[in-house]
């Protein structure tokens, strides 16, 4: 006889009880094993959503999930570790300077990463941009690259908590994506299980953000940084703004390029900021604070590790990157000053151009998505280029143009600019 079963969890959690440590570590084991139906785990999700857990049963849920599979262990290391996770945005192209650029201060960031869904690009769709890159590599692989080079990015193995692989599928179909229980829960086994001492979370805010409001947010932010700080993980959270789009391109090659020139010491103000506080923040938490990562952006030494962690899994750092086939150039429709870029307008046009999927099925293009030629607080001249869209099939471009329509504002006067940290937990 099994200790528990699934109506009596379900139940529980509809009439808003809290469910005990055996009720929760019993339920992921059983469906991980499929004794429980993806109908009763669905049921259970919606029951979650709508009435939330306490932070007991989100650790313990957590923990539960981490327990489903195996933990990697970076202790036999000659460095400490670091990892950052973004909750992801329009144009967040920032792990592909930041695991060098750490990696060239004398941290090792072992970074998992999946691929995008909906309008945001995933870190390994960018990377397999570039010329024989692969993804995939084995566990053994990934300890001498990080050793060897210092950064790891790459597709998370079967092995890390499988409970969350088969109920993120679960609760994208399911409209129980939302609850922050499961967000959270779900972000941080997998980071707990892949074993990295410090973890800085880039928790986005805005219109191109999954969480709209800042109170949502803050919430999801201080839920990981409690759930990390328990498991042994030294982990910070900053709240970042995401109603514009970060830098200037929002793709798959093309934000590669946008990377490249941060790590030649150039790139987007933006982009740099955040970069910059990111590699600071997994710094101080891998207890390295003697070296200012903008040193070694200005050196070049960033620059040598991303060639050299490029080439580690397959890949040619030299090689040109693809280009879309077509291009449609927006141009300025009166002169004055961009008061507004929206970033969901951005990410939806880069989506229908073909830079992003609606399922975990469909191809990329590599060379589709959008350049924007000026942010917010830039005066525009009517005439000038404002965007240009990229695809291979031009049949998109007028669903796309459709997306960016009201997507932003031209203006008189003086301009203020939102920060673009809006506030650190941990």
């Amino acid at each position: 006889m099994a200790p528990h079963d699934a109506v009596e969890v379900i139940t529980a959690k509809r009439d808003k009880g809290e469910l005990s440590d055996s009720q929760i570590d019993w339920v992921i084991a059983a469906y991980t094993r499929g004794d429980v139906a993806d109908e009763q785990m669905s049921s259970l999700a919606m029951s979650i959503l709508l009435n939330g857990m306490v932070p007991r049963e989100i650790a313990r849920w957590t923990a539960a999930m981490i327990a489903s599979g195996e933990r990697m262990d970076f202790s036999a290391l000659s460095r400490p570790t670091a990892d950052k996770h973004s909750t992801g945005g329009v144009g967040d192209k920032i792990t592909l300077p930041l695991a060098p650029l750490v990696a060239a201060c004398g941290v090792a960031v072992p970074q998992l990463s999946g691929r995008g869904l909906g309008h945001t690009g995933g870190t390994l769709d960018k990377l397999e941009s570039i010329p024989g890159w692969r993804a995939t590599i084995s566990n053994e692989e990934m300890f001498d690259q990080l050793e060897s080079v210092g950064a790891v990015i790459c597709a998370a193995g079967d092995g890390l908590a499988p409970a969350d692989k088969k109920l993120y599928a679960l609760r994208d179909v399911t409209g129980t994506v939302e609850a922050i229980p499961l967000i959270a829960s779900s972000i941080m086994s997998k980071k707990i299980a892949e074993g990295t001492g410090a973890l800085v979370l880039d928790v986005k805010v805005g219109t191109g953000a999954f969480m709209k409001d800042v109170d949502a947010a803050r919430e999801l932010a201080q839920t990981m940084v409690e759930l990390g700080t328990h498991a042994g993980v030294n982990t910070v959270a900053l709240l970042t703004d995401m109603n514009t789009p970060l830098g200037l391109t929002a793709g798959n090659a093309i934000e590669v390029v946008e990377s490249l020139e941060v790590l030649q010491g150039g790139g987007p103000a933006d982009v740099v900021e955040l970069t910059l506080a990111l590699a600071r923040e997994m710094l101080a938490g891998a207890g390295v604070t003697d070296v200012d990562p903008a040193d070694k952006l200005a050196d070049g030494s960033a620059m040598d590790v991303w060639r050299a962690m490029i080439s580690a899994q397959g890949g040619d750092p030299e090689a040109a990157l693809p280009v879309a086939r077509e291009s449609h150039v927006v141009t300025v429709p009166s002169t004055g000053t961009l008061t507004r870029l929206d970033a969901m307008a951005v990410g939806l046009a880069a989506w229908r151009l073909g830079a992003g999927r609606a399922r975990k099925e469909d191809p990329v293009q590599a060379g589709a998505g959008v350049v924007w030629h000026a942010q917010p607080g830039d005066v525009v001249t009517q005439g000038e280029p404002l965007f240009t869209l990229l695809t291979d099939e031009p049949e998109r471009f007028d669903r796309a143009l459709a997306s960016l329509e009201g997507g932003f504002d031209i203006g008189e006067g003086p301009f203020t600019a939102q920060d673009l940290i809006i506030d650190r937990i941990g």
